[in-house]
């Protein structure tokens, strides 16, 4: 199989000349982590003349700060994955040069903390072997993993590695253990999830096996906050002034020809330059929200389609006063029904935000779809049912509720980028690949990362260097290597 050359049509002579005289003028589209990420690449890089388009009226994108019952809470990305491994994840190291509150997650006691649908709790021992079952099928579906070659055609689901094991969880205990391997992870069921590209998870593999939750009252975005203010001009209190970050741009069509790009937005107005980095999410980039002139490619039409975009929803609940277990080891507990990631994973947070009297419920997929078309009301007196299962009647009603509505809104689609089947280096290669004088980033685009925050972050690196290096070297060629090519 002949490898496929994608070639960025540029006049190079003409080019050349131009960026050396007075650098060449890039519009950034999307100011979330990705986005942000890459505009400073570019600015290092000294390529400032620069304009970022963003959407809202906020740089971040997923990595949003509500204020919800008295406190801030995370929206959308809320932990740190990936830590004390053999890499450094550069996401801790700014969480750390930046003090943010932050609390180390710690899953282990899920065995003495999962209830029963009908009432009560399951068994210890009971929930362990089941835990332990689980872990033995991992074990077994990585060795497999790892037997397959590179090309990714002979990758299989999670669930079909499962079976393979003569193992299909049924059960309701076994269906909630399997939903937080796996559902809670990657906001999408095994049978849909690749077992090549996930078992062994890159993050956990390279950068450690803690997960750190962030807590802090001045949100997540502090970090997008932190690499914005290296190179956007601030005011006194921190506030971006630069003119070349410009809020509440909706764009709606790309046009692109070998002479430049030129931009608009849903208000009218018209930003014309010599590239654009696009680095809306995957569910935007499905959807009909940007049109581009001429259409892109068949090869980029598939690769964009060819992946997922997941949602999973954080659903945050006040009550007036706390009525769960607390202390060491339970702040994470389940919930076993008979049917499937129904308001399955619970945590509390008596370290994270004392005295809030605060749970969160996450649903992911079909669950978070259905409940982002009901009424706020209808989900709290879903979950409040679920409650009264676990700890009797007598608790009290909730206060306030907090659903997230992701997928519903077009300026995102969903959450983030799953693995599907059978991917491997070849269709990243191909979401990132630029079309003439439009380059690509985003966490999806990240071949080992995508779906977290550090992969959003290094993938705006990336997706900016490879248009460095067609300005600054005239090397404007991105080979993308056949399927079943040697890395």
């Amino acid at each position: 199989m002949e490898a496929i050359l994608f070639t960025t049509v540029l006049l190079l002579a003409c080019h050349v000349l131009l960026a050396e005289a007075a650098g060449p003028s890039v519009i950034v589209v999307g100011a979330g982590f990705s986005g942000i990420s890459a505009a400073k690449t570019l600015s290092d890089a000294g390529i400032t003349n620069i304009v970022i388009l963003e959407a809202t009226n906020r740089i971040g994108g997923r990595i949003c700060k509500v204020a919800f019952a008295g406190i801030n809470v995370e929206k959308g990305a809320n932990w740190v994955e990936g830590v004390n491994g053999n890499e450094l994840n550069p996401i801790w190291t700014f969480s750390n040069q930046l003090g943010l509150r932050k609390f180390r997650s710690d899953y282990s006691n899920l065995s003495s903390n999962t209830y029963k649908e009908e009432g009560g709790l399951h068994g210890a021992a009971k929930i362990q072997s089941v835990i332990d079952t689980a872990d033995e099928v991992y074990d077994a579906g990585e060795k497999y993993s790892k037997s397959l070659s590179n090309s990714g055609l002979g990758d299989i689901s999670i669930l079909a590695s499962q079976r393979l094991q003569n193992h299909a969880p049924s059960s309701p205990a076994e269906m909630v253990v399997d939903y937080y391997n796996f559902d809670y992870e990657f906001a999408e069921p095994p049978r849909v999830t690749s077992l090549q590209n996930t078992v062994p998870l890159p993050t956990f593999a390279n950068f450690g096996e803690d997960v750190y939750f962030v807590a802090d009252q001045r949100g997540y975005e502090t970090v997008v906050h932190n690499v914005a203010n290296q190179f956007l001009k601030t005011s006194k209190d921190g506030t971006i002034v630069d003119p070349r970050l410009i809020l509440n741009k909706v764009v709606r069509v790309i046009e692109h020809s070998p002479g430049g790009v030129t931009v608009k937005t849903e208000d009218g107005a018209v930003y014309k330059a010599d590239y654009v980095i696009v680095s809306v999410s995957l569910g935007v980039l499905q959807s009909k929200l940007i049109e581009f002139v001429p259409r892109l490619p068949e090869w980029k039409i598939l690769a964009i389609y060819e992946f997922d975009m997941a949602i999973y929803t954080k659903i945050f609940i006040k009550f007036p006063y706390s009525f769960w277990p607390t202390g060491n080891g339970t702040q994470f507990f389940l919930y076993a029904s008979e049917r499937r990631g129904y308001y399955s994973i619970w945590q509390h947070f008596e370290r994270e935000y004392p005295g809030a009297h605060v749970l969160l419920v996450t649903v992911t997929d079909d669950e978070s779809r259905r409940i982002e078309q009901q009424p706020d009301s209808t989900t709290k007196a879903e979950a409040m049912e679920v409650l009264r299962a676990m700890f009797g009647k007598n608790i009290p009603e909730a206060t306030d509720i907090f659903v997230p509505r992701w997928w519903s809104d077009r300026l995102y689609k969903g959450t983030f980028s799953n693995w599907p089947i059978g991917v491997n280096r070849y269709e990243y290669d191909q979401i990132r690949a630029p079309v003439g004088r439009i380059y690509f980033t985003g966490e999806h685009t990240s071949e080992h990362y995508n779906g977290y925050v550090h992969g959003a972050y290094l993938a705006g690196i990336d997706s900016a260097n490879i248009l460095i290096r067609c300005v600054k070297t005239g090397d404007c060629k991105y080979i993308v290597k056949a399927k079943d090519a040697d890395d």
